[in-house]
């Protein structure tokens, strides 16, 4: 049995986030939309990844924003800003927040969009800001 001879594209894009708080999430559904547009892709796979150790990024709903506040008024909860740490910087708290959201995500492509769920929008989770921040998309094309 021969399996079908596939090929694929890959493309990096960046896209430039100005965070204007402490700890935020913004909405970047309509800018990863925008690159999926201007490369043309139909089918394939997306990766958004954040490369920054105080930042992460997530799926979950973009219909009610209440649903941001409650995750970050929850992370702040379980992780405060003070507490019993070590590191020098003053900023562990956005460090483990960072580690339990995690850095990167992989979201199907299909009919030229991101197969998300009806109320799902992708989020950069700022937790030391305000700062300039970057989230890098790639995408994989199949031809």
């Amino acid at each position: 049995m021969s399996l079908p001879l596939v090929f694929y594209t890959i493309a990096m894009d960046t896209i430039p986030i100005k965070t204007r708080s402490k700890q935020e999430f913004i909405d970047i559904s309509r800018e990863v939309c925008a690159l999926l547009q201007k490369k043309g892709v139909r089918e394939g796979l997306c990766c958004v990844y954040v490369p920054h150790t105080t930042a992460a990024v997530t799926i979950n709903e973009n219909a009610d924003p209440s649903v941001r506040r409650d995750i970050i008024n929850k992370l702040l909860m379980l992780i405060p800003r003070e507490g019993d740490y070590t590191h020098g910087e003053g900023n562990s708290d956005a460090h483990i927040k960072s580690t339990l959201v995690g850095v990167s995500i992989c979201i199907p492509i299909s009919d030229g969009k991101p197969a998300l769920g009806t109320w799902q929008g992708i989020f950069f989770c700022e937790f030391d800001g305000p700062r300039q921040r970057e989230v890098f998309v790639q995408i994989i094309k199949s031809e």
